[in-house]
């Protein structure tokens, strides 16, 4: 996560600033307000700055912002103000992500801010595998790839490929494949061998606007499991509203989503299990959606 990601709205009084010294204040008040503290050596360790350069940004933070910042002489550190507001934007996901696995890349990465475990990958695929594709996607190429999968073994097939998607478990690429005039969902880590083609015309129905799945939106009207004893507690866990927590995904991915989140999808709500905390009440929406066959306990009407 990049501090970037902190800052997504320009607070008051900070227009005037460059992008990198508004990248800093936000690093500021990331650690004031998550860690309590910020050090004038945190802002140098992270931006690869001068210790003069952090005395002026906490300088500017605490002119902008009194009441988010005090000095504490004893322990020379910068500490949480008694009437601290956030000024900037912080999103809970990518907060969660910078605790627990750090900032950056390469020489200037932090590790992990606060002791987090997090579930295991079991399949992180290839980044000699991964590269050819996610340049193909960014610059609209196809890629030509070796390819294996349980239906048809090992193949060479060319796709256009156009959007990453984590299904909870794994990572795939949405694209147009050649070999079956079709869009598709391919397991990264099923690839043998990926190469950039790069002198192959895109005709417009390899394009993601012709992707009927992708770009089909459906709505789910996912409810406490009617097995489940406490809906209340799982209406908190989920931040429902009157009951329902609605969500809007692509047809593409809906499949995916409810896997992932373990919802009893079938229409009497028959999944026995703990694990089965929600239910899908409006089953009917999953209709001639492709990714439906991962949904759990989902039966295609007759």
């Amino acid at each position: 996560m990049e501090n970037k990601h902190l800052e997504n709205l320009i607070p008051n009084g900070l227009d005037h600033l460059s992008r990198a010294q508004r990248e800093r204040l936000a690093y500021i008040e990331f650690r004031l307000y998550f860690l309590g503290e910020a050090r004038r050596q945190d802002l140098i360790q992270r931006f690869g700055i001068a210790p003069a350069v952090a005395t002026r940004d906490f300088a500017q933070y605490r002119d902008t912002f009194p009441e988010n910042i005090n000095f504490d002489s004893k322990t020379k550190r910068y500490v949480l103000g008694d009437g601290f507001t956030a000024a900037f934007r912080h999103a809970s996901e990518r907060v969660l992500t910078a605790l627990s696995q750090g900032f950056g890349e390469g020489g200037s990465s932090m590790g992990a801010l606060l002791a987090c475990e997090l579930p295991l990958t079991l399949n992180n695929p290839s980044i000699d595998i991964l590269a050819p594709v996610t340049r193909a996607i960014y610059n609209k190429k196809a890629v030509r790839m070796e390819y294996k999968s349980f239906t048809s073994g090992a193949t060479v097939r060319e796709i256009i490929p156009f959007a990453l998607v984590n299904d909870g478990l794994r990572w795939h690429v949405r694209a147009y494949d050649r070999k079956s005039s079709e869009f598709r969902d391919f397991v990264l880590t099923r690839m043998l061998a990926t190469t950039s083609v790069d002198n192959s015309p895109i005709e417009s129905h390899e394009l993601p606007g012709a992707d009927i799945q992708w770009n089909r939106i459906v709505e789910l009207d996912l409810v406490p499991h009617p097995n489940q004893e406490h809906s209340q507690i799982i209406e908190g866990d989920y931040g429902m509203i009157a009951g329902v927590l609605r969500i809007n995904v692509r047809a593409a991915t809906a499949g995916y989503v409810l896997r992932h989140w373990l919802v009893d999808c079938s229409p009497d709500h028959r999944l026995k299990g703990n694990e089965y905390r929600l239910w899908l009440r409006n089953h009917l929406a999953l209709y001639n959606v492709s990714s439906a066959v991962f949904a759990p306990g989902y039966e295609a009407p007759l």
